[in-house]
């Protein structure tokens, strides 16, 4: 697949499609949620383009039915449309994550995928996955 620059000169795609085009560092703060009370957590995420060339970025993070992103229980899924990324540039995103008197002890897994977009956010040109996972004690 051949996919221009902006000049019309180089072929990115190439570049981009060979080798991971980000490294996506979480952490949680606090680390750990509580399954006796209403308790949240703050992911905090960073994502830095390692490609030579600017990218049109996104986060994707999917969270088990027992956590969500609101106090209500309804949002398990969310996007982060963080833009251009410069080549060799880094943008940090912090997503809170609630757990309710519901969730049980145990560990959950949160799926988190960043993706290269090229003309708009219906293209996808190369993406990461990573798997995080958080405790409720």
């Amino acid at each position: 697949m051949k996919l221009p620059n902006f000049f019309g000169k180089k072929n990115v795609a190439d570049e981009v499609a060979r080798q991971p085009p980000f490294r996506l560092l979480t952490e949680f703060v606090p680390y750990k949620l509580y399954s006796d009370r209403r308790s949240s957590t703050t992911l905090g995420l960073s994502l830095k383009n390692l490609t030579g060339e600017p990218l049109m970025s996104s986060i994707v993070i999917e969270l088990p039915k027992q956590l969500s992103f609101d106090q209500m229980g309804l949002n398990h899924e969310k996007e982060l449309r963080l833009g251009d990324l410069a080549a060799s540039e880094e943008k940090n995103a912090r997503v809170e994550i609630f757990g309710g008197t519901s969730v049980e002890k145990g560990e959950y897994t949160i799926n988190i995928s960043a993706f290269a977009h090229y003309r708009d956010y219906g293209h996808v040109l190369n993406a990461i996955k990573k798997k995080s996972s958080i405790e409720v004690v």
